[in-house]
């Protein structure tokens, strides 16, 4: 069994220097952060889509399972809202096409302002999307987390398609104040909606938000870091999924993100230690040369 981690970014300049080697050249970034992570987030593709060339070099830097969840572009999701966007979608998957298997899934993030008016509109998308490619839909409107009819009929057009509902959980992101710039910056941000943790497909994703690296005053009471700590329901559901034969995948994310990395290896620990005989993550690549002492 197999469980695939990652961050939101593969470079951050929190991590250079203390958790990947510094400096590094572009092209070696992706390589460095593989070596920690099975899986990343590809956010960049909302603001702008990739060169060929570009594409081509993340997939020599990373293996064949390595996973992307690639976000589709703002002009097709935000600006167009999946109307009228074959051409679109059709440049944009002709630019990834060098990663290959890598594409574990098109990330098909939806504004709040997408609701249950807009359901044949996804419907058509999702059915013009090639056979063969994974989506998986993240919606931010309150009516399919309130209401159990929008929430049966999204699953419905899901179902029908073999689409994943993304599950973006912000709960312990908002379980207290505030105590830093960027949290407050990420509850002005942030979606507030319900925990959803129904897997519709054998590839569930998880966007957990937990909280930044607190001082010690302000841990748990059993000294767990907040995010740690509130991401429990995720390991045992994690846990289950892979016992019911899912492949998930799960990304850890906090308001600065500085600890990222390593959360995301520590989640990984924390399903290890619930299913026997996971697979473990590769060795992360040291900082600095070797030493001898």
């Amino acid at each position: 069994m197999k469980l695939h981690v990652g961050c939101a970014m593969w470079t951050h300049a929190a991590w250079q220097g203390s958790l990947l080697p510094h400096p590094l050249p572009p092209r070696e970034r992706l390589r460095a952060y593989a070596s920690w992570c099975n899986a990343v987030e590809g956010n960049t593709t909302f603001y702008a889509t990739p060169s060929a060339a570009t594409a081509a070099s993340w997939a020599e830097q990373t293996a064949p399972d390595f996973r992307f969840l690639l976000k589709l572009p703002k002009q097709i999701t935000h600006e167009r809202r999946l109307a009228d966007t074959d051409g679109l979608l059709r440049s944009f998957l002709d630019v990834v096409e060098p990663l290959g298997p890598r594409v574990h899934a098109l990330w098909v993030q939806l504004p709040a302002s997408f609701g249950p008016s807009d359901l044949g509109t996804l419907a058509a998308f999702l059915h013009r999307v090639p056979r063969g490619l994974r989506c998986t839909v993240e919606v931010r409107h309150p009516a399919f987390f309130e209401d159990p009819r929008w929430e049966r009929r999204l699953e419905g057009v899901l179902n029908d398609v073999g689409a994943e509902w993304t599950s973006f959980d912000t709960t312990d992101l908002f379980a207290a104040p505030p105590s830093s710039a960027a949290e407050l910056e990420a509850w002005q941000k942030k979606p507030r909606l319900p925990r959803r943790s129904r897997a519709l497909t054998e590839h569930p994703v998880v966007r957990y938000i937990g909280r930044d690296q607190l001082g010690r005053e302000q841990l748990g009471r059993d000294g767990a870091q907040p995010t740690a700590a509130g991401w429990r329901h995720w390991t045992g559901t994690v846990a289950d999924w892979l016992r019911e034969g899912r492949s998930p995948t799960v990304f850890l994310h906090t308001p600065d993100n500085e600890q990222a990395l390593s959360l995301a290896r520590r989640f990984h620990d924390g399903v290890s230690s619930l299913v026997p005989g996971l697979e473990p993550l590769p060795e992360p690549v040291p900082t600095g040369p070797p030493t001898l002492f």
